[in-house]
């Protein structure tokens, strides 16, 4: 007999991606598969957790996150070019492998194989469901190299909003930095966005570098190094998503 929902407490696949062990969607499928027990009782998709509640996973027990996530890992990492941001291990090039990090992490995000540049991974599911959210518009800075010479008409395009996708990219702040480069803030995060927006205006990316996310920059970091985030990156990162829309 399957546990019974409450009205109260935490959802258990929301609890089990915020002890970092997996994303909400895992999760879930994990509970489908009858891989999870709560009280050692097979727990149906809805079920929430309370306090006292021992959730387990294929037989071993997982903890809750801590209130003031001090057992939690945030990382920043320069990724190279080739490494692909993904947390299957079968994949070569995974993001995983790369870093070897001995807890399980996953990366808030994604930057595509040919593109390098900073991205943060962490055990914090909550947080990563904070900082994707489009509509909180946390900014990320792009250094982009093309292949001619741009034009006034080009930034044009570029920050005004250019149809890929079947949509219109958001306005942006587009600042030139020589002949071939370019500056790009970007708010939104759509597949392969930068690239296309370029695609469409005529030219092709020969470089692009994620330098900034927010307030965290690259610095001190070459192609492969990561870091742990210092007490006050991490303080500046949870304020500025404490007003996050988030499931």
């Amino acid at each position: 007999m399957g546990w019974v929902i409450s009205d109260v407490g935490k959802r258990l696949n929301k609890f089990i991606s915020d002890t970092g062990y997996c994303s909400r969607r895992e999760a879930d499928k994990l509970i489908s598969d009858g891989k999870v027990r709560v009280n050692g009782a097979v727990p149906e998709l809805g079920t929430k957790v309370l306090p006292h509640d021992t959730v387990s996973v294929d037989g071993k027990a997982i903890n809750a996150v801590a209130s003031d996530k001090s057992d939690r890992i945030y990382i920043a990492y320069h990724k190279p070019v080739g490494i692909t941001c993904t947390t299957e291990r079968h994949i070569h090039g995974n993001i995983i492998d790369a870093i070897k990090h001995p807890e399980r992490i996953f990366p808030i995000g994604r930057l595509d194989k040919p593109s390098e540049g900073l991205i943060l991974l962490t055990s914090d599911g909550d947080i990563v469901n904070k900082i994707l959210r489009a509509e909180n518009a946390h900014d990320k800075l792009y250094r982009v190299t093309v292949d001619k010479p741009i034009t006034p008409r080009f930034m044009d395009k570029m920050s005004s909003g250019v149809p890929i996708l079947n949509t219109v990219t958001k306005p942006c702040t587009v600042t030139q930095v020589s002949k071939f480069s370019f500056d790009i803030v970007l708010t939104q995060g759509l597949n392969r966005q930068i690239r296309r927006m370029c695609e469409y205006c005529g030219y092709d990316v020969k470089r692009l570098v994620r330098t900034r996310i927010m307030h965290l920059t690259l610095k001190g970091l070459k192609p492969g190094q990561w870091r742990d985030l210092n007490a006050d990156e991490l303080a500046a990162l949870q304020r500025s998503v404490s007003d996050s829309v988030k499931n």
